[in-house]
């Protein structure tokens, strides 16, 4: 098991991250309308199987997965893809790694909620290069390149400039055996919401539209939160594991991990509620 790291500088390959865009932008558009007519409806939430990473697989992800699984294969951009249903797939690319989530915000596209989106990230040799969290109810874009910024619709991102944590807005994930780490950070936080796909919230977090994400549940996976993470980091931010120290991702889907993601003023105040 090989894991993700994320904190390496590395120089990326121009060629292919110009075709990782092209390819994530077509693979968005063919997701978005092919799932359109989908959203909010049964059909959506049938379930068709049990996907790579132990979860039920709902007819609404089998098609977006098989849209991206074809667009990746005509393409030849990776030699390896890591997908949330599909689990490891061998492609025909000579290098590099996709992380991939065809629908990031599952219950909300089958309830209608509109915050769900494809996640796709690019790496080599275990470091992100590219990013690419595209929302599939609104058509934002959110893309990143390592050392080159972050984006949404290709004006450049920054994250918020908030120093307080009782000024701050926060997405926080827990469940019960984290009740008193979760507590004690909702109390001092003045906003707290939870929008239910992490790509997008760690975007979100990027263009300093909420100012964390912090997800102690211990199932945040690769294929969740590589895109998001590469983003929020490119614009700024900071994201670590729950106790601060760097992030490993293993490129195992059934593998989860906790994580913060927050500006840098922020950042250790967030860690400290946490202990």
């Amino acid at each position: 098991m090989s894991p993700l790291h994320k904190y390496t500088v590395r120089n990326r390959d121009q060629e292919t991250a110009m075709d990782f865009y092209s390819v994530s932008n077509s693979i968005f558009t063919l997701i978005r309308t092919a799932i359109t007519p989908l959203i909010g409806t049964p059909e959506a939430g049938v379930i068709t199987g049990i996907g790579a990473d132990g979860t039920p697989t709902k007819y609404i992800d089998k098609v977006a997965e098989d849209i991206a699984l074809s667009e990746l294969r005509k393409n030849g951009i990776c030699n390896l893809l890591i997908s949330e249903e599909a689990g490891k797939v061998e492609m025909d690319g000579e290098k590099g790694t996709i992380f991939l989530d065809p629908v990031d915000g599952t219950y909300n596209a089958i309830m209608n909620i509109p915050f769900y989106a494809v996640s796709l990230a690019f790496a080599k040799e275990g470091i992100l290069q590219e990013g690419f969290v595209g929302n599939l109810a609104n058509g934002d874009l959110f893309t990143a390149k390592r050392g080159s910024g972050a984006f949404l619709n290709k004006k450049p991102l920054c994250v918020s400039d908030i120093s307080e944590l009782q000024a701050s807005a926060m997405s926080v994930y827990g469940k019960h055996f984290q009740y008193d780490r979760v507590i004690n950070l909702i109390r001092k936080i003045r906003r707290f919401r939870q929008f239910g796909a992490s790509a997008l919230e760690l975007s979100y977090v990027g263009a300093g539209k909420i100012d964390g994400f912090v997800d102690l549940r211990q199932t945040l996976r690769a294929t969740d939160a590589a895109a998001g993470i590469l983003i929020l980091e490119e614009a700024g931010g900071i994201v670590s594991d729950r106790d601060g120290n760097r992030l490993v991702l293993p490129d195992e889907v059934n593998i989860g991990n906790c994580l913060v993601g927050t500006n840098k003023c922020l950042h250790g105040k967030v860690i400290e509620y946490l202990r």
